[in-house]
């Protein structure tokens, strides 16, 4: 059975392949070639099998497939991504940017920090405790006007941060939907992307 170990970058997708008889292949493709082809990775499983256009990939030949990508490292790194307006409980807006107050040079009088990667903020009224009793209740119509005017500002993309959700997810799931409902494109909760 063949065997496909998958890199796609921002540039190139490489494809290594292992057929039934334990020979190895390398294909390097395009990652973006809408005019020869859909989508890189599959090009090149079509291509080790030998396959022609249209002809369907023998699922029952294909003993593994492992892919990985630096597509979205390389954005974060170069910061080529949309901008994103952060949605956190009230009092937290500076969170990120205080952090754990981490410093390269303790004694440094010029403080370079990396930049954060959300460019907005809104900051939202309502809290659950630790253990789960919600101290103030979610002010939704202070998360709809915030959002509604980081989305006229032109934000298409959310990340959605509030305390204790990884436990208890109810607030950011409802200020989730309000989000899609608004319009944006991209809602990334952090009771689903890393409940921590």
């Amino acid at each position: 059975m063949w065997q496909f170990w998958i890199d796609r970058g921002g540039t190139f997708t490489d494809v290594v392949a292992r057929g039934p008889d334990g020979a190895v292949t390398a294909l390097k493709l395009l990652s973006d070639a809408p005019e020869q082809y859909e989508d890189a990775a599959i090009e090149g499983i079509r291509r080790a099998l030998g396959l022609q256009d249209g002809e369907p990939i023998p699922a029952e030949a294909i003993q593994a497939v492992k892919m990985g990508t630096t597509v979205a490292t390389n954005a974060l790194l170069e910061r080529r991504g949309e901008p994103v307006v952060l949605v956190t409980t009230e009092g937290f807006a500076d969170a990120l940017r205080i952090a754990y107050q981490n410093r390269p040079d303790l004694f440094a009088l010029d403080i370079r920090r990396p930049d954060l990667l959300h460019s907005r903020v809104v900051e939202v009224p309502g809290r659950i405790s630790a253990d789960g009793e919600e101290i103030a209740p979610l002010d939704r119509q202070a998360a709809r006007a915030g959002l509604t005017a980081a989305h006229e500002a032109g934000y298409r993309a959310c990340a959605i941060l509030f305390m204790n959700a990884w436990r208890f997810p109810d607030h950011e799931r409802r200020v989730a939907e309000i989000a899609r409902g608004l319009g944006f494109t991209q809602v990334s909760a952090s009771h689903e992307v890393s409940p921590l």
